[in-house]
């Protein structure tokens, strides 16, 4: 009967049996391998061993300082395996460790007490060592130290201070002292410090008590200038100086530049530093540089030269420092200097250069030069002042012959070379140029100014063209600006022809078709604000040759003709201008108005006569044939020419038109019959309804005017000219009251409208209604707070003294605007501060684009008070050329009848005269 029971559970093992020998699991010990633990020591043996112990060291058998305490715990003799046996095995592995250890040591051993040697005499120069052996001495002396010495030694105190102050804070005490000690102790010990020249001495003053500052003063004055004029009389006598001032002693000593301890503290330091630059590296020459400079800069020039000429010794083939040491030495000195530097650098140019700078005459400078080229051929700045010292046009073109032999890619000095010959001879130099320097522009520039200094002007184009063909084909063509500028460059210097040719060969090079036209204006524009005229008027000429029909640049063309040409290059452009673009009236009425400008009425009616076959119907060649005929005194003729333009064209302008000229003729009752018909066509014109009023105004008729003012208002209530106009007429009729309604109600109809709002501030304040402006004014700011006008209003309502600072408010609101410009300008003038006056003057013109004719007005009444003859006609001739046509005062006197026909001159000085 079988069993679970293994019998080879209970079998022994074989003798050389191992577990887990097979499956490798061997390499780690178990307590089979040492053995079953030792029983310990039981708690008797324990105390028994302690209570012998104690009897031997009572007994002074054993020390208690036991000196096992302090050995290796990993020694054999103690700790874990100290009960384990010593054999014969453990006894020579400790031989042959001890043998291995002595070996090592004998073979270090020399390096080893040679490198502590050392190490101790390193340690013994310089004074230091390790903090054991400072306090070794020291340290050993401890142990002679009693008991009671240790006992004696103080307690640690604070001896930083950190609490010294709150300490005798503690310890202060303050005691009240009597009023009669304080008054005693007063009066001995009292000083009288008056001064007086003429006081006499007192009688107790032998004690030192008194003190007369003026005696004591003039003494040291005396004992001073005694002093003085005995070392000017010995240094005299003996000859040592014979140049001593002595008055002028202290002030030569007060000339003397002190430094201050900060600046002597900054100086000792950048040497400390420069001595360590120098000498931790004296081949880098900028360090010596620098100490140089810095002894220089201390005033030891001495020092200085000494300084560098070290560094020269030791740097001797940097050219920096020779020529530092040459700034720093005198004129002879540099020399030697300078020809003890080029035997060490034969090829610096600087070194010549300078060399040749010290010579005064010019022919040691050619010696220098000389020499300096048989040295260095290639330098093109020595040929360049060598052939510059020749005065003998020979002898300088041979110089530079040779020069672009040795030098054939030095575009200078073919140039050079190529001014110095003939015309033959220059085109040969400059073919020569242009096949050693073919990627080079400004010979090919040279070669075409060459050609219009010479009047052959047909080939400068052909020599552009080539230029910019052969300079793309080598990689160096130039952008469109480059070109540009190179065309400027032309023109400054007067080779107008060749500046056209560049231009015609590339302004339209890179552009893109729809961005052509904007460009070139804006070139032209920018050619002409730097005064670059013919340039200018090229890219015009190429721009109309692109686009003929754009009628704009045939006006900037024109303008820019009249403005800085002929007046025949003008006409020829407006001829030129008719013919490409017939149906642009306003060159027709420019070229109209220069022929009647230049006094050739016949030529301007026959200029209007072909607009008027190029443009039937057009009002402004009606009102410009109008004007010509009324400008000359042909009355009728105009008359006649308005009641055509009426039936033809029939617009609105031309019956406002026909208006003015019958009132402006003095035909009150035609204009009335004419702005009757008018407003049967156009009711809502409102300037119809505002000529009305005024005629009837001009003819005493109240009523009238009051009605056609009212009626305008009703049929046009957006007008605010026509509102202001009939508030004028009630407030002249007497009726104040009714003027404020009628712009309350203006303000209803127009809200935030600066100008109404002005105009009930100005009744109120003609009305001497000072409190009620001022309401006004702070309603109205509060609606239109940018608005110029009303601030100028606000500023003049305020005290003197609070102006300025109301100014500066109303230039945060709304900078640039002219009008409030003109009223600071008004406020500097009223300050007696005129330069700043005609500055402001100037700006309020530019902000407004010299169109603000008031502003004119108000500069040119400054000018007569405070200008001259020039600066006044200067401004005449300023708005002559601008023909302003706005401004409050400038628009009312201008449009008068009675100033019809005058001319802008006399308008500006009647507006001057009529502005307060």
């Amino acid at each position: 009967m079988a069993t679970g029971r293994r019998d080879f559970l209970s079998m022994e093992a074989p003798a050389n049996y191992v577990a887990g020998l097979g499956r490798g699991a061997t390499g780690f010990t178990t307590r089979s391998d040492i053995g079953p633990a030792k029983e310990g020591p039981s708690e008797d043996a324990i105390k028994a061993a302690l209570a012998r112990r104690e009897a031997a060291i009572a007994a002074g058998e054993v020390d208690d300082d036991d000196e096992g305490r302090f050995k290796d715990p990993e020694s054999a003799d103690i700790g874990l395996f100290s009960s384990a046996p010593y054999d014969a095995d453990d006894q020579e592995a400790d031989n042959i460790y001890a043998a291995v250890d002595e070996k090592l040591a004998r073979r270090t051993q020399k390096q080893r007490e040679a490198r502590e040697a050392e190490e101790r005499e390193q340690e013994r120069k310089e004074g230091l060592g390790g903090i054991q052996n400072q306090f070794a001495d020291l340290k050993r002396g401890l142990a002679m130290v009693t008991d009671e010495e240790w006992a004696a030694l103080p307690d640690a105190t604070d001896a930083t201070g950190k609490n010294r102050k709150a300490r005798q804070k503690l310890r202060e005490r303050f005691y009240a002292v009597s009023d009669s000690v304080i008054a005693s102790a007063r009066d001995s010990s009292g000083l009288d410090t008056s001064i007086s020249a003429e006081a006499p001495a007192p009688a107790d003053s032998a004690d030192g008590a008194m003190t007369n500052f003026v005696e004591i003063g003039a003494a040291r004055d005396k004992v001073l200038s005694l002093k003085l004029d005995q070392a000017g009389a010995e240094s005299v006598a003996s000859g040592l100086s014979s140049t001593i001032d002595p008055k002028g002693y202290l002030t030569g000593l007060g000339s003397l530049q002190l430094k201050s301890d900060a600046e002597i503290g900054d100086i000792k330091k950048a040497r400390l530093l420069l001595k360590s630059v120098i000498s931790t590296n004296p081949k880098h020459a900028p360090g010596w540089i620098a100490a140089a400079r810095l002894e220089e800069l201390a005033g030891k020039q001495v020092q200085a030269r000494n300084l560098i000429a070290q560094g020269c010794e030791l740097c001797p083939s940097n050219e920096d420092i020779w020529l530092e040491a040459v700034r720093l030495n005198t004129e002879e000195n540099a020399k030697v200097i300078l020809a003890e530097a080029v035997s060490h650098i034969p090829r610096s140019v600087k070194l010549w250069m300078k060399a040749m700078q010290l010579e005064k005459d010019v022919l040691p400078k050619k010696r220098v030069l000389r020499k300096a080229l048989e040295l260095i051929p290639q330098s093109v700045k020595l040929w360049k002042e060598a052939v510059n010292l020749e005065e003998n046009p020979a002898d300088a073109r041979i110089l530079l012959a040779r020069a672009t032999e040795l030098i054939p890619l030095s575009v200078e000095l073919w140039l050079a070379l190529a001014r110095l010959e003939t015309y033959e001879n220059a085109r040969k130099v400059l073919n020569k140029a242009r096949l050693a320097v073919k990627t080079s522009h400004e010979i090919w520039l040279a070669a075409a100014r060459l050609e219009e200094q010479n009047n052959n002007h047909e080939r400068v184009g052909m020599i552009i063209k080539r230029a910019n063909m052969e300079l793309q084909k080598e990689g160096a063509g130039l952008e469109r600006e480059q070109w540009l500028a190179e065309a400027e460059k032309c023109d400054s210097e007067g080779d107008v022809v060749t500046a056209q040719a560049v231009v015609n060969q590339t302004l339209g090079q890179g552009l893109e078709d729809e961005d052509r036209e904007a460009q070139w204006m804006d070139d032209a524009t920018a050619l002409v604000s730097r005064g670059r005229f013919a340039t200018a008027r090229a890219v015009y000429a190429y721009a109309l040759r692109v686009y003929p029909e754009e009628d704009s640049l045939w006006r900037k063309a024109a303008e820019l003709e009249k403005n800085h040409g002929t007046r025949e290059a003008m006409e020829a452009i407006l001829e030129k201008g008719v013919e490409a673009c017939p149906q642009a009236e306003v060159l027709w009425l420019m070229y109209a108005k220069e022929r009647w400008l230049a006094g050739d009425v016949d030529g301007a009616r026959n200029i209007l006569v072909r607009a008027f076959e190029q443009n039937p119907n057009d009002e402004d060649i009606w009102l410009a044939a109008v004007k010509l005929e009324a400008e000359n005194n042909e009355v009728e003729r105009a008359r006649i020419l308005l009641e055509r333009a009426r039936r033809e064209a029939g617009t609105e302008r031309v019956w406002k038109k026909s208006v003015v000229f019958e009132r402006q003729m003095g035909n009150a009752e035609a204009a009335i019959d004419l702005v009757t018909q008018a407003l049967s066509e156009f009711p809502t014109f409102d300037k119809l309804w505002m000529m009305k009023g005024q005629i009837y105004e001009d003819e005493g008729k109240i009523p009238q005017a009051r009605e056609a003012y009212s009626a305008g208002c009703r049929a046009v209530p957006k007008s605010v000219p026509l509102w202001i106009l009939h508030a004028r007429l009630e407030e002249k009729a007497g009726m104040v009251i009714k003027a404020r309604a009628i712009l309350d109600r203006a303000r209803l109809a127009v809200p935030k409208d600066d100008k109404l709002w002005c105009e009930s501030v100005r009744i109120e304040l003609r009305a001497n209604n000072a409190h009620q402006a001022k309401a006004l004014m702070a309603k109205a700011l509060q609606e239109c707070p940018a608005s110029g006008l009303l601030w100028t209003e606000a500023i003049f309502l305020e005290p003197r003294p609070q102006r300025k600072t109301r100014s500066v408010d109303a230039l945060r609101k709304c900078e640039g605007d002219p009008v409030l410009i003109t009223t600071v300008a008004r406020l500097f003038w009223m300050e007696r501060k005129l330069d700043k006056a005609r500055t402001w003057f100037d700006r309020a013109l530019k902000a407004a684009e010299s169109d603000y004719g008031d502003g004119f007005a108000w500069w040119y009444k400054f000018e007569l008070q405070h200008g001259t003859e020039e600066q006044r006609q200067a401004l005449i001739t300023r708005c002559v050329a601008v023909e302003p046509h706005h401004g409050e005062v400038w628009q009312m006197v201008a449009k008068l009848p009675k100033n019809a026909g005058k001319s802008v001159e006399e308008i500006l000085k009647l507006v001057a005269e009529t502005l307060e």
